[in-house]
């Protein structure tokens, strides 16, 4: 049974702020990767390290910090003079614990989904392993 509607919209501003909210509440310093490639990211040139930069988001490192669903905007200084941030959400490609990894990575939006693995002979109507299937429980 499929049930269309309107496209939702992307969980990653979502997840991103459920991540930072977790990281911070354990005591540890979130830290964000971002594609500086990806078109509207506005951080000092010198940040960038092979394409990529990486952020200290923690509370005493930035000012105004505002995770929306669209844009991450907040200041901070590199080598002693403040700048203002603007990253879109769609270049976040990590945010993780800078103390031990643990965070969440973000796939590139024009990356192409995993292909579907090889259908197999299921026989009858079994739908594919793996599938969803409902069924009324009384």
């Amino acid at each position: 049974m499929d049930r269309e509607g309107p496209p939702m919209s992307s969980n990653r501003p979502y997840l991103l702020r459920a991540i930072y909210d977790w990281i911070s509440d354990n005591g540890l310093t979130p830290y964000l990767l971002v594609d500086a490639a990806v078109e509207g990211v506005q951080v000092p040139p010198q940040a960038v390290r092979n394409g990529q930069v990486v952020l200290n988001l923690a509370m005493r490192a930035v000012a105004d910090l505002d995770l929306g669903n669209e844009w991450i905007t907040f200041q901070a200084r590199f080598s002693g003079v403040s700048h203002v941030l603007r990253i879109p959400v769609r270049a976040v490609r990590a945010l993780y614990a800078q103390e031990n990894g643990q965070g969440m990575m973000f796939p590139a939006d024009d990356e192409p989904p995993p292909p579907s693995p090889p259908a197999e002979d299921q026989g009858g109507d079994r739908p594919p392993r793996g599938s969803p299937r409902l069924r009324v429980v009384k």
